[in-house]
């Protein structure tokens, strides 16, 4: 097969979230077999009644098959007739969903749980991932660009969604201000065996000492 990112299929208003695929032996069985990219909610939160209405939208349009979820963050729906795209698109919209970026685009933002899971984070990244969304509507539904463009926004130096390595503008909390030191946790630490010399040893930058 042979594949482009938009241009050759689509659906109305949108030059981007669908990715056209066909044969290059057009008297095969499918010889259309295109994928649709669906936004991911901020921080990849979902419920079953969302899941499983999806599912059961694109098991009407589409193959069945799904990939949670393509590098972008996008939820990717794979295997659908030429016939079947704007149909499976009208009822998405219908229904609360959004395709996502594809092609040469500001693809779809992904950011980390964040504040809402992890106390590592520094930064909102729920909040910041839904700003930059909005902010771009017109960039990431209508290709404008020579080239993909990505953004990921990580909470923190962990850097779970891979900002660093896998994106053009990569957003990652920092800490801002000194170091929070709890004297008596301290103590109460080295009452139980602890061996604080040991967990300062440890420390890659020896920022801490005891």
């Amino acid at each position: 097969t042979h594949w482009k990112h938009g241009g050759i299929v689509g659906v109305r208003g949108y030059g981007a979230g669908v990715i056209g695929r066909y044969s290059d032996i057009p008297d095969t069985e499918a010889p259309d077999v295109h994928t649709l990219r669906v936004a991911q909610p901020a921080g990849w939160f979902y419920n079953t009644k969302y899941l499983r209405r999806l599912c059961d939208i694109w098991e009407k349009h589409g193959s069945g098959l799904t990939n949670f979820h393509g590098s972008t963050g996008d939820i990717i729906l794979m295997e659908a007739r030429t016939n079947e795209l704007q149909p499976c698109f009208d009822e998405l919209i219908e229904a609360g969903y959004d395709l996502g970026g594809s092609g040469g685009d500001m693809r779809t933002p992904s950011c980390c749980a964040g504040p809402a899971l992890c106390e590592w984070s520094c930064i909102d990244t729920l909040d910041l991932y839904h700003e930059l969304s909005m902010e771009f509507q017109d960039e990431i539904h209508r290709p404008r660009y020579p080239y993909k463009f990505k953004i990921k926004i990580s909470g923190c130096p962990n850097d779970c969604v891979a900002a660093i390595a896998r994106s053009d503008l990569a957003v990652v909390g920092t800490w801002r201000g000194p170091f929070n030191v709890y004297p008596n946790l301290i103590q109460d630490y080295e009452k139980t065996g602890t061996d604080l010399k040991d967990v300062c040893r440890k420390c890659p930058t020896a920022a801490i000492s005891y």
